[in-house]
């Protein structure tokens, strides 16, 4: 690994919110191992000198709810697809998330072992993988992807990139302990309907006490922990208080649900751009018209419910959750979270609350010694103008992970 000096830099204090002024940041073997003023740090003989000249040096983006295979809405075409074309599709999709800025990812369905250690051995370029594998998924639930007029029994047993059929505890059990059999860092449990699954209503509940606490079982008997799918408030308070840790998307939340999510010290991972894309552009995407009739029941309520947990205090994590040709707008949630959070919150979520989450604190998300050298360095200052992480065609300079630099236009 080599020594890298960044000198001149803007370096931005997410936990405080603030932008420091001359300071540098010192790299070696992969770690910051000293941030101070540049008049301060130096390196006795360093590869490289960088000399950031006042732009923003700030921590790797991380976005907390990704599908790296799921990359198509046509999900019987998806199912016919070699295992050589996905991956394909899937190592473009992790090359482009890094050329945006993200350093780490959270893959919430799908992503599994070996597709993460060929990041780690960049053997393949993109973020750092944190996978949970397939998401578990009761019959006809969202992560079934048989359609309707499918009378088959056993296609979708165990459907590559979308979820494991497991119905009843016993089942739950047997499949969550497959799945962190694998390495998955969560698991991921099907509480309601989707958008894009085809065989349920967004207003659906599923998975029985019985069969999520078996899930809540499993993950604490080994450290780990559950999210769950849903949009629903009730599905949210009652999975909450079973025992798991995080729910993506929660756009139906009420005031009741906020307080659960504060007394459980749990986490929300809201994904409002895919259901602004889907509604825009999924129907010519493949989005069937009944996925896009679903999308507008979550669609209108889910920046009303961001504006809500943010005020609450709720743990929020940054998510995307866009498949396949939508994942060019992975960047977009942060203008529509501009809209009801403070820039810096909405940078929180993208750094520090989603290293908390991935269980990566102080390792990732931050500037600061010891920590990975998961950095960016953009033209302006974010806390001012949030479009800075929106375009990085414009305003992206260098992308370093783990000390290496993925892009530099400096």
């Amino acid at each position: 690994m080599s020594t890298v000096l960044f000198r001149n830099a803007s370096v931005l204090d997410v936990v405080r919110g603030e932008l420091e002024p001359d300071q540098a940041v010192l790299v070696e073997d992969g770690r910051i191992r000293e941030v101070g003023a540049t008049s301060e740090v130096r390196s006795a003989d360093p590869d490289r000198v960088v000399d950031v000249a006042g732009r923003t040096l700030m921590p790797g983006l991380i976005d907390g709810h990704v599908h790296v295979y799921f990359q198509s809405f046509d999900t019987e075409a998806l199912l016919g697809w070699r295992p050589s074309y996905l991956v394909s599709k899937a190592v473009r999709s992790l090359s482009d998330m890094l050329q945006r800025g993200f350093t780490t990812v959270r893959d919430t369905g799908g992503a599994d072992f070996a597709l993460a250690q060929a990041v780690d051995e960049d053997v393949i370029e993109g973020p750092r993988v944190i996978f949970g594998g397939l998401a578990l998924t009761q019959t006809g639930g969202h992560g079934d992807g048989r359609s309707p007029n499918d009378v088959s029994t056993t296609q979708c047993t165990r459907c590559p990139t979308i979820g494991l059929i497991a119905d009843g505890p016993d089942e739950v059990r047997k499949g969550a302990r497959e799945i962190l059999r694998t390495g998955a860092h969560h698991i991921k449990l099907m509480l309601s309907g989707g958008v894009t699954s085809p065989s349920d209503s967004i207003s659906s509940t599923q998975y029985s006490d019985e069969e999520i606490a078996a899930a809540v079982e499993v993950a604490d008997s080994q450290g780990r922990y559950v999210t769950g799918h849903t949009y629903l408030a009730s599905a949210i308070t009652n999975a909450l208080r079973i025992g798991l840790k995080c729910i993506e998307h929660g756009n139906l939340i009420d005031e009741s649900t906020v307080k659960v999510f504060v007394e459980k010290d749990a986490f929300l991972v809201p994904t409002l751009v895919t259901y602004n894309t889907m509604d825009r552009l999924g129907l010519q995407m493949g989005l069937s018209k009944a996925s896009h009739a679903k999308n507008s029941e979550v669609l209108e309520s889910g920046l009303s419910a961001l504006e809500m947990a943010h005020r609450g205090g709720v743990n929020l994590v940054y998510g995307s959750d866009l498949i396949g040709q939508q994942q060019v707008y992975q960047l977009e949630e942060f203008t529509i979270r501009a809209q009801v959070q403070p820039t810096a919150d909405v940078i929180r979520a993208a750094t520090t609350n989603a290293a908390r989450l991935v269980g990566l604190e102080g390792r990732v998300g931050v500037v600061a010694p010891d920590a990975y050298a998961d950095l960016i360095i953009v033209d302006g200052d974010p806390l001012d103008d949030i479009s800075v992480l929106v375009d990085p065609d414009r305003y992206l300079s260098l992308v370093m992970k783990n000390g290496v630099v993925y892009r530099d236009r400096l």
